[in-house]
């Protein structure tokens, strides 16, 4: 599978794990204005390529991987420009808004105990 975008988080903001409960990943680079810092999961990307994910693709939280349902019209702009995401682990297949990307269903406390610093987060392309 080719890397899309690989990252590692560094730190979690103090609110971050409310979101987390929520079933939501929220993704800004370290660095972020501390408003937006405080709510968010900080991460350093490594890599990146210039061709956005698709349906389907994988997102790896550790060793964790959770299938792409649906990716709004500016979420990998958001993540290419901003260092941000917003994922949603809820396994709908259409975004609300158009940042999001949502994934497969997880359960809120999984996630919120799956996210760490140091923990890698990848999206990587489908298996052909």
């Amino acid at each position: 599978m080719e890397s899309i975008y690989l990252t590692e988080i560094k730190d979690l903001g103090p609110e971050a794990a409310e979101f987390l409960g929520a079933g939501l990943l929220v993704l800004f680079e370290t660095g972020a204005p501390p408003e937006l810092a405080e709510m968010s999961v900080l991460h350093e990307p490594i890599s990146k390529r210039d061709e956005p994910p698709q349906v389907g693709d994988m997102l790896a939280l550790g060793s964790e991987e959770f299938r792409i349902t649906a990716i709004g019209e500016k979420a990998w702009k958001n993540i290419q420009e901003l260092g941000h995401a917003v994922f949603k682990f809820n396994g709908e297949e259409a975004v609300e808004l158009p940042g999001e990307i949502y994934l497969e269903h997880l359960d809120p406390e999984t996630l919120g105990e799956m996210v760490r610093p140091g923990v890698r987060i990848e999206l990587k392309e489908a298996s052909s």
